[in-house]
């Protein structure tokens, strides 16, 4: 499974083996172009990650390709390039076409960034349609759950 996982994340790098060699031998990660075969809806952390556990809700469907960077606190999740879609929110981010994205291997983290769902080398990803909904979900969970984290910081002035 791997190797396909590695020969699929590696074709979007304009040099697949020297993306594999920098893996492997490298910083451990590479960079690859974004909007020929995927872009990433990258968004803050607590969103991305709640929404990854709404899309986990299903047991039949397995959620895309999804990578966090611990040191910004963002959460990336790949899906089908799309010039025309507008993501709208609070620090979302789509990463498409002329953009490149920094990937560790699909087989072990590197660093800050590791995967949270890895690829699977077939190509499956995220459907938009299912991440959206999954993000306004989210979103409308933390807008409760925000007042309750507002109250508690004040307390803890006290």
């Amino acid at each position: 499974m791997w190797k396909q996982a590695v020969e699929w994340l590696a074709a979007a790098a304009t040099d697949p083996q020297e993306c594999k060699r920098e893996w492997d031998h490298g910083t451990g990660t590479a960079l690859v172009e974004a909007g020929r075969y995927w872009d990433v809806l990258s968004v803050p952390d607590r969103l991305g990650l709640l929404a990854l556990d709404i899309l986990w809700r299903d047991p039949l469907k397995t959620p895309g390709p999804t990578l966090v960077d611990s040191a910004v606190r963002r959460v990336g999740f790949f899906l089908p390039p799309d010039p025309v879609s507008e993501w709208i929110g609070f620090g979302v981010r789509h990463v498409g076409r002329g953009s490149w994205v920094a990937v560790p291997p699909p087989y072990r983290p590197a660093g800050r960034l590791e995967w949270l769902v890895p690829p699977d080398g077939t190509g499956a990803l995220h459907t938009p349609g299912t991440l959206e909904s999954a993000l306004r979900e989210a979103t409308g969970t933390l807008a409760v759950l925000a007042p309750v984290s507002a109250e508690h910081v004040g307390a803890d002035r006290w």
